[in-house]
């Protein structure tokens, strides 16, 4: 907004003092004539706008023309009003030779088309380096869609450094070290490379911004570089959806992914993203604690056998649109912090009642034990067992906790006896 103030004041200033000049030389004494001839009468007129009030006009006219073409109206709009204003001022001229008034239109006309042409001109200029810095930064790391509208400006994006509040989701490959140390390095890059192209697609196209896609995993953004209030539940959204395809294929037994899997971490928070012009190739740089917490909850699923992890920010924002449950408290990037984790299971719409029944028997199973209450954590444990064929590898963590701890518990009660 600063940036467009000063950029107006500049231009409508120039204009109106250009304009101006011309007007108190009489440089443009011919022009102005021939002008006034068209629409008004100077011989009947018994009064005259005076000069004062003609610079006035010009200096207003200029900045509201500059404002206008320069602000985020539409190009079609701003060029209709501006066009609607220049038949006014013809308009004005002639209501005020009706009342034998005489006001010169040309300065102000002239001034009009001035301020036009030339914030026209600026603002081609600024596309053309807009549109280089839109290239160099988010070619192919948005939907096309929204590359259109970055690039003619449709979307406004500011590349100073700023605060921007976003979910970070981060895929890799599952369990990606075990696989890089017993399979064939070809087929590893294949892997990895098949887990890049098919999740930064989907990513992309479902609104997301790539931030990485490398040896190291894939991390996109939701709400950048658009701000969006729903980009929590978009994101989780579109993990579930991901991973449910993922099972899908593995279900059919595609040439590659019956090998392999795909974890994800999500956090939700703010991010500081700007760009650096210091190079001849700008970058466009970001950093937040969610980037570096959603990294270590993908890595967490190898630990705890899920699918996905979120913390606590990100499970506030999405608990009414999806079926989530507790997982455990890790530590926080300080280790004084500690972040409850949850792990998505369903999306609200898509669940069925024993699916929410078997979410709520898990939930209790781990407050209970949390409380140390085994014996009554195991039974609700039991209860949110699925079918047979169905691997619940969350579920089976905790019950390995829990074993040697009933058995510890049950000794303790014989000795009693």
């Amino acid at each position: 907004m600063k940036r467009l103030l000063i950029t107006t004041l500049i231009i409508g200033v120039a204009v109106a003092v250009a304009v101006g000049a011309l007007h108190a030389t009489k440089f443009m004494a011919g022009f102005e004539a021939a002008a006034a001839r068209l629409v008004t009468d100077y011989a009947s007129a018994t009064r005259i706008v005076g000069e004062k009030w003609q610079y006035v006009f010009v200096l207003l006219i200029a900045l509201g023309v500059a404002w206008l073409r320069l602000s985020n109206v539409p190009r079609r709009h701003s060029r209709l009003l501006i066009c609607l204003l220049l038949i006014e001022l013809v308009g004005l001229s002639w209501v005020c030779s009706l009342y034998k008034i005489f006001f010169q239109p040309a300065p102000s006309v002239l001034t009009l088309l001035f301020a036009w042409v030339t914030a026209e001109g600026w603002s081609a200029f600024v596309r053309r380096d807009r549109s280089h810095l839109v290239r160099t930064l988010f070619a192919d790391r948005v939907s096309k869609k929204e590359f259109r509208r970055l690039s003619d400006g449709t979307t406004a994006f500011d590349a100073e450094p700023k605060v921007y509040e976003v979910s970070v989701v981060v895929c890799d490959v599952a369990n990606k070290f075990a696989f890089e140390k017993n399979s064939d390095p070809v087929a590893f890059a294949e892997a990895t490379g098949k887990l890049i192209r098919e999740t930064t697609t989907h990513l992309i196209d479902e609104g997301a911004y790539l931030h990485a896609a490398d040896g190291e995993g894939v991390v996109a953004f939701f709400g950048f570089p658009v701000p969006n209030a729903e980009h929590a539940q978009k994101a989780v959204r579109v993990v579930l959806e991901m991973l449910k395809n993922f099972r899908k294929r593995r279900q059919g037994k595609e040439e590659t992914t019956d090998n392999w899997d795909i974890r994800v971490g999500i956090s939700s928070g703010l991010i500081i993203a700007g760009t650096v012009k210091d190079s001849e190739r700008p970058l466009l740089l970001a950093s937040g604690e969610p980037i570096d917490l959603a990294r270590r909850f993908c890595a967490l699923n190898h630990f705890y056998g899920s699918n996905a992890l979120m913390d606590t920010p990100t499970f506030d924002r999405v608990s009414d649109a999806v079926v989530a449950r507790p997982i455990d408290f890790v530590s926080g990037l300080n280790s004084h912090d500690r972040v409850e984790i949850y792990e998505p299971v369903w999306l609200a719409e898509e669940a069925k009642p024993e699916h929410v029944a078997r979410r709520d028997a898990f939930w209790s199973g781990v407050v209970l034990y949390r409380e140390k209450r085994w014996a009554e954590a195991y039974s609700e444990f039991q209860k949110a067992r699925g079918s047979g064929d169905e691997d619940d590898a969350p579920l089976q963590f905790y019950l390995r906790r829990l074993e040697p701890l009933l058995l510890q518990l049950t000794q303790s009660r014989l000795e009693q006896i």
